[in-house]
């Protein structure tokens, strides 16, 4: 039996922006987000994660991140950033290409009002005109506060295609 419950699954197309209300729960304080589709058409543009609070509020503000970028055609680096208003860099542009974006994160603690909320992630995509890249991240939220939702949308332009997954993870005792 799988340990994982599916919650949430989401598709939209041709938006500025897409929120996942409600998909966090005291049932569970470990999820797993699942990036199917991420379709831009606009040249490198990056998406960005905000989160929801329990009062339907995007929070925009508090946010840690580091993450690795390795592509295929040229060395890797690493970005990091404090205080920032997003989460960034969970998928790049694929400038409407028949190639997807796609990742695969960990939310921990998102409705414990008194722990800080932080994410894992790892992701692929195809940048165009050069290869195969990914990135592997980390994430916190640095604020105290019941977390419920997320909300994804770009550095610039619209998102073409989006479809996810929110999984809820049984840790059994």
């Amino acid at each position: 039996m799988s340990n994982l419950r599916l919650i949430n699954e989401t598709t939209a197309s041709s938006v500025a922006s897409v929120s996942v209300n409600d998909i966090f729960t005291s049932d569970f304080d470990i999820y797993k987000v699942v990036l199917t589709e991420f379709q831009v058409i606009t040249s490198g543009v990056e998406g960005r994660l905000r989160f929801v609070n329990s009062s339907g509020s995007i929070v925009s503000s508090q946010y840690d991140y580091a993450y690795l970028d390795m592509p295929s055609f040229t060395t890797f680096s690493e970005t990091r950033a404090t205080g920032q208003t997003f989460l960034q860099s969970f998928t790049k542009d694929t400038r409407g290409s028949s190639e997807t974006g796609g990742f695969v994160m960990y939310v921990f603690n998102p409705t414990n009002s008194s722990s800080y909320t932080f994410i894992l992630h790892q992701d692929t995509f195809y940048n165009t005109g050069n290869g195969q890249q990914g990135n592997k991240g980390i994430g916190v939220h640095k604020s105290a506060q019941s977390i419920t939702g997320l909300n994804f949308f770009c550095s610039a332009g619209n998102i073409d295609s989006i479809a996810l997954k929110v999984y809820g993870l049984r840790v059994d005792s």
